[in-house]
């Protein structure tokens, strides 16, 4: 029987233990993105967060209800959005200016693009983002301007595939550790 070649062999076998280390920190990833679901709908169960002073400095939504006063409005803009029926149309987005800092709230859903004329006063609705990623937001319950309701965010809607790319990492390494015997296999056989 002809020797396994022993560089060939160690560079698989590295590879291999690559991306094993890598389905496992996927697996890491899991149970930290499911705490964090769990803990985003623990937040909104809270009672109303009040940022009557303002958007504090460097504040994250975590999907807690808020409530703060716009002094006033900035600039407006639609995206495609959903209401709480689940029909598609436009979320209306506009710039809430407080006592401090300013904040972007979705006002509402309408069929049509027509801007709405927001009055100033107090929002109350779920916060969102708030980081380097995802800019912070309040998604208003109730909505306003005589807007329909947006869909509540909901917590479960995040992404969260990290079982199915651990999977794929485990499949890769088995994948190239049968590669790798077969040609073994072939290149002792011959």
């Amino acid at each position: 029987m002809k020797r396994i070649p022993l560089l060939p062999t160690v560079i698989v076998l590295a590879a291999v233990a690559l991306m094993v280390g890598l389905g496992i920190w996927q697996l890491h990833r899991l149970s930290w993105k499911e705490a964090m679901i769990a803990r985003y709908q623990a937040a909104m169960a809270k009672p109303v967060l009040d940022w009557s002073d303002g958007v504090p400095l460097g504040a994250r939504g975590d999907y807690r209800r808020v409530r703060l006063t716009c002094e006033r409005w900035g600039g407006q803009h639609e995206v495609g959005g959903r209401n709480a029926s689940g029909q598609s149309g436009w979320a209306h987005w506009a710039d809430c200016v407080p006592v401090s800092g300013s904040v972007t709230v979705v006002a509402g859903w309408s069929r049509d693009l027509a801007p709405r004329a927001l009055t100033p006063g107090v929002v109350t609705g779920y916060a969102l983002g708030g980081d380097a990623s995802e800019p912070l937001r309040i998604i208003a319950d109730p909505p306003l301007g005589g807007l329909v309701a947006n869909a509540t965010p909901d917590p479960r809607d995040l992404p969260n595939n990290h079982f199915s790319y651990a999977v794929q990492w485990f499949l890769f390494a088995a994948t190239a550790l049968v590669i790798y015997a077969i040609a073994v296999w072939k290149r002792n056989k011959g």
